[in-house]
């Protein structure tokens, strides 16, 4: 049996930092599964990653502490399964905004008689042969709150049974309530739908948890609750340092 570390870190009541790997580099995820995060996402929705390189993404992950997660590309249940069977622990499903869609996202995810999910399975036997035994209990699974109707929605769709928590999409949440991102910091009506949704959470004991860009804002999110955080991407990371650099060349 394999335990999901950062699943395991959660249900303590403790906070679990991520990044994501957009680049569709598995040496750039292996990288950051080395530096000490609890969990590494490859971004199979806005990242540069194609089916053979998000398994070896995968794999490239393992090879570090981190615990492989993936974001999918939309909610239907054969990419889903794809991405379960090539071995990831944790899993990001964008775009749910109803129970319904909340329902057939944790039916995909898990084995009969828990959910709908095919079995089988492929790079997961890097995991053993029990892997079918365990992996409904430690696969951490979250739903996107990316809209006004997902808040809204939201205790609802957090009670759905197979749901472990949320991911915030703090951008795409800004333009359903009407104003561009670069707006969040001064948008009242922001900060509340953030509060709504981490409430949400304790009235139904699921994990808040929210994509918040850059590591700088990191620990504000965590002090309003959120507690699994991702906190930046490769792609930034190698932009910001590189654009830093040459501003120090020009005095």
């Amino acid at each position: 049996m394999k335990l999901n570390p950062t699943k395991q870190k959660l249900l303590r009541g403790e906070t679990a930092f991520g990044y994501s790997a957009k680049l569709g580099s598995p040496v750039a995820a292996e990288l950051l599964s080395h530096c000490g995060v609890d969990f590494v996402m490859l971004d199979g929705q806005h990242g540069s990653w194609g089916s053979d390189s998000i398994i070896q993404g995968l794999a490239a992950i393992c090879a570090g502490a981190a615990t492989p997660f993936a974001r999918v590309l939309s909610n239907q249940f054969h990419l889903i399964g794809q991405l379960l069977d090539a071995g990831a622990l944790g899993l990001v499903i964008p775009m749910v905004d109803t129970v319904e869609q909340a329902r057939a996202a944790a039916s995909a995810c898990r084995y009969p008689p828990v959910g709908g999910r095919s079995f089988g399975w492929g790079r997961a036997f890097a995991y053993g042969e029990d892997y079918p035994d365990w992996s409904n209990d430690q696969l951490f699974v979250t739903v996107q709150i990316e809209s006004a109707q997902a808040v809204e929605n939201a205790e609802a769709i957090l009670a759905v049974p197979g749901v472990d928590g949320c991911v915030v999409g703090p951008q795409d949440l800004a333009l359903s309530l009407g104003f561009h991102p670069r707006e969040i910091p001064k948008r009242d009506e922001h900060r509340r739908a953030l509060e709504h949704v981490v409430q949400a959470c304790r009235n139904t004991g699921k994990i808040p948890g929210i994509d918040v860009g850059a590591p700088d804002t990191a620990t504000q999110r965590a002090a309003l609750g959120f507690r699994c955080i991702l906190m930046g991407s490769d792609t930034r990371f190698m932009l910001n340092s590189a654009v830093a650099g040459l501003r120090k060349t020009q005095g």
